[in-house]
């Protein structure tokens, strides 16, 4: 029987709404983002790459420095809401030495890469 995509993901830990999980043969992360008041995309961001990088939110860079929260968030709600154009879009962008996607059907794909312009963690 062969697995699909997300059974071979490993459960890392719960960030905020969504599960975090692993892709060996990828190397990347990869949750979800609820299209909600109480979870917007951007705080799926955060949660996931704090999880991901092993520190608080509070100790990430500021999301802001890399792309406008509110713009993400609403980027995200007009995906859901038009549908027709769902599977279409994606947004990719440098974050706290990630590199994170986040795609028009909710999944945010995080690959960890200390070579992405962010300054090392002192």
């Amino acid at each position: 029987m062969s697995k699909t995509t997300r059974d071979r993901y490993a459960p890392v830990a719960d960030a905020a709404e969504w599960p975090v999980s692993y892709d060996a043969d990828r190397g990347t992360y990869h949750t979800r983002c609820a299209v909600t008041d109480y979870e917007p995309a951007s705080t799926a961001v955060v949660m996931a790459v704090a999880v991901i990088v092993g520190v608080s939110p509070d100790d990430l860079e500021s999301l802001s420095t890399r792309v406008d929260p509110d713009a993400l968030n609403t980027l995200v709600v007009d995906w859901y809401e038009s549908e027709s154009r769902a599977g279409d879009g994606s947004i990719t962008f440098p974050f706290d030495e990630c590199t994170v996607t986040v795609r028009a059907d909710g999944q945010i794909v995080i690959e960890p890469d200390c070579s992405v312009d962010t300054p090392p963690r002192s």
